[in-house]
């Protein structure tokens, strides 16, 4: 497990422990919370010690869920030279992207879709979808959204925030995803990981909503009062980025057993 230590690499790791694979799992700087995993440092810049890593691993599956934001050697040239790795070893790969892949223009993208990057944290995703799928047409590109859960996601950090008024902002109005609970993400990529699929998959949630829509759930389901989160337009601000990105996931969803719920559903407040 590449990037363990994150949001996704945690509940990555919990549900293979659950489910009884034995799981080694990487960190750049601290080793994560996740029980059950033996973790080994590594910087996705370093060649030397990513061939090490992997030869010492000899894993059957790698899945990649580091974050190196615009770092072009961590979230772009890292995960091709892992993919070589894999390619040469035979070992199943997942490479997990992101909708920052699109610009927005066609709002609606599905598993065929081209990426057309705005940002250069998108630019380096879209190059390490192209790159990993060159040197190993049987990995697995999936691409997700906005990873919701437990609390601990960014989205739902900033909303108890604003909530309380101890940070200044807003959430806008026209900015659309497909937000996806973590522990569905998690699942699904389990399941692409021990099948034969290859190529591109699509992993969001159902549901399209806009960063206040989000923000609106989550605030119900917490017990705050929703009234209280400012709203703005993303399209009035100087932020860089898309606007409104759906990914379409039908055709993946037809593939899995697990279900990639929609914001409304997993948000749900709580009995």
């Amino acid at each position: 497990m590449v990037g363990g230590s994150g949001f996704l690499g945690t509940e990555l790791i919990r549900q293979a422990g659950a489910a009884g694979y034995p799981t080694a799992a990487t960190c750049a700087t601290k080793v994560g919370d996740a029980s059950g995993a033996t973790w080994h440092h590594l910087d996705l810049r370093d060649v030397d010690r990513l061939e090490a890593v992997v030869t010492e691993v000899d894993p059957h599956i790698i899945i990649n869920a580091s974050s190196g934001g615009a770092d072009w050697a961590v979230t772009a040239t890292g995960p091709i030279r892992l993919a070589m790795l894999a390619a040469q070893r035979g070992v199943r790969m997942v490479q997990v992207s992101s909708d920052a892949v699109f610009s927005g223009a066609a709002v609606d993208y599905d598993e065929s879709a081209l990426p057309d990057p705005v940002t250069p944290y998108g630019a380096a995703k879209a190059a390490a979808e192209t790159g990993v799928l060159a040197v190993y047409p049987e990995a697995v590109v999936a691409r997700t959204s906005l990873i919701i859960g437990y609390g601990r996601s960014e989205h739902e950090r900033l909303v108890h925030h604003l909530a309380a008024g101890t940070v200044d902002g807003a959430l806008f109005t026209d900015d659309v995803r497909c937000p996806v609970d973590v522990a569905d993400l998690a699942s699904a990529l389990l399941e692409l990981a021990v099948s034969n699929a290859a190529g591109v998959r699509h992993l969001a949630g159902a549901d399209a909503l806009s960063r206040h829509e989000l923000g609106v759930l989550i605030a119900e389901r917490d017990g705050l009062d929703p009234a209280g989160l400012p709203a703005g337009r993303r399209a009035d601000s100087s932020l860089p980025g898309a606007i409104d990105v759906r990914l379409r996931s039908q055709a993946t969803q037809r593939q899995l057993n697990t279900i990639l719920r929609g914001a409304r559903e997993f948000l749900r407040p709580r009995a």
